[in-house]
């Protein structure tokens, strides 16, 4: 395929690039790119989610109250809020690929020593670790899947792309129902880990570098590099690099997520984004023990958690679709809306188990799908030299609103409170993380 890169310029090597990918159909390559972070979601959904559906068996083997399984769920988030804080960004820095493989050989150590702790300390020490991986590689996930899509379908993609979460969190929920009991919490946990691990040579070998970093900080055989991705997708080589740009390029530029009008913008995604994280862990972390205390059955009760998550996965394929023509604040608006209704009505059910998984499914439909719409804002929002860092913090900072809702969950059913207060308290972050979306402006990039 002819193409015309200028290479006088940085600037004008980019632009010509951005150009040629947003215009054209995706090749192999770039569907490649896709389908190994879909894959690599799918694990942290399963990496994650693994401790919620594990939590009634070790509620029941080691004697542990709500209040501590709250600390549980919670360390596994702080990792990820430092990782997405304080890891994440270097992926600007030393390529998105070396950071997704310095996170997932963290995750599958962490997930595998898991599995031999002894005492809570340990898993608590230990979900913190694994949560430092988890936070460090989504953001290097939707800055690549970002950069390798077209512009016709890049909030289609990104938002798809966290679709792998409750994809992997949906089987680890059946495969848990069928043998937790059998097999223990901690067979699941290094099985867990090694299944992680085997993605590392596929990263290795087949995920391309990011082409925005190989034209930045021009690493040794960049040229050559950037040919094996560029003729990849069917281009023609280019003959030389650009000069390289001037400034620090190999420094995290977190001043830049302020710059060029986007300072509002930005504090309105972090607390939409805060406010959200604290309803959609509360869910995915107390939906199985929730659907226990409920009246459910432990099987039917991991089948709730599990069926949340296949409507989490329907709403991010159908509300990514739906966001290319209705836009996306007003989707995620809309979504946030839904489901601060039937987080309500949720509450207030306790008739059948076909009317609790139906809800619960609609719930995973309009919070767990309509939270993913946050990623492509954030991509939009923040230009390519700032992208790991803008959609790492974001995701970082809103992470905090994630320790919170579980620990808060805990305390409220430790002290007594219903499923049907506790519900109702959590609809209330829903509602102000929808509103704060309508304030993101500057989706440009």
């Amino acid at each position: 395929m002819a193409t015309c890169i200028r290479t006088d310029t940085y600037t004008g090597f980019t632009s010509s690039i951005h150009q040629q990918v947003d215009q054209n159909p995706m090749s192999r390559l770039q569907i490649g790119v896709m389908a190994i972070c879909f894959i690599l979601n799918m694990l942290d959904g399963m990496d994650v989610l693994l401790v919620s559906y594990a939590a009634p068996v070790l509620a029941d083997d080691w004697g542990i109250r709500p209040e501590m399984l709250g600390v549980i769920f919670s360390a596994g988030l702080v990792g990820m809020a430092i990782g997405c804080l304080l890891i994440a960004p270097f992926a600007d820095v030393i390529g998105r690929k070396k950071m997704i493989l310095i996170a997932l050989t963290d995750i599958a150590f962490g997930m595998m020593l898991t599995s031999l702790s002894t005492e809570i300390w340990h898993l608590v020490a230990w979900r913190l670790i694994t949560g430092l991986g988890i936070g460090a590689i989504l953001a290097s996930m939707a800055a690549l899947v970002s950069e390798y899509s077209n512009d016709h379908r890049r909030n289609f993609n990104v938002g798809l792309l966290q679709g792998g979460f409750p994809i992997g969190a949906t089987i680890t929920g059946f495969l848990s129902a069928l043998y937790l009991r059998e097999y223990g919490w901690d067979m699941a946990f290094l099985v867990a880990g090694i299944v992680t691990a085997s993605m590392i040579p596929v990263v290795l070998i087949w995920l391309p570098e990011s082409l925005e970093f190989l034209s930045k900080q021009q690493p040794a055989n960049a040229l050559q590099k950037v040919n094996k991705v560029w003729t990849g997708m069917g281009y023609d080589a280019i003959e030389h690099m650009p000069p390289k740009p001037e400034g620090h390029v190999n420094k995290v530029a977190l001043g830049d997520l302020f710059n060029d009008g986007r300072r509002v913008s930005t504090f309105f995604l972090w607390a939409g984004i805060f406010f959200c994280f604290m309803t959609l862990y509360f869910t995915i972390s107390w939906i199985t023990k929730s659907a226990v205390d409920a009246g459910l059955p432990l099987d039917k009760a991991i089948y709730a958690g599990a069926i949340y998550n296949i409507g989490a996965f329907v709403g991010t394929a159908s509300l990514g679709l739906l966001s290319v023509k209705w836009g996306l604040q007003r989707t995620l608006f809309s979504m946030m809306m839904l489901a601060a209704m039937l987080l309500l009505a949720f509450g207030w059910i306790n008739t059948s188990v076909v009317i609790i998984l139906l809800t619960t499914f609609a719930i995973g439909v309009t919070l767990g799908g309509g939270f993913n719409l946050f990623y492509p804002i954030a991509t939009r929002l923040y230009p390519s030299h700032v992208r790991a860092t803008g959609v790492g913090w974001a995701v970082g900072v809103g992470r905090a609103g994630a320790v919170i809702g579980p620990l808060l969950a805990g305390y409220l059913m430790g002290a007594g409170a219903s499923v049907t207060v506790t519900f109702s308290v959590f609809a209330v972050p829903t509602l102000l993380g929808g509103l704060c979306v309508l304030g993101v402006r500057k989706l440009t990039a």
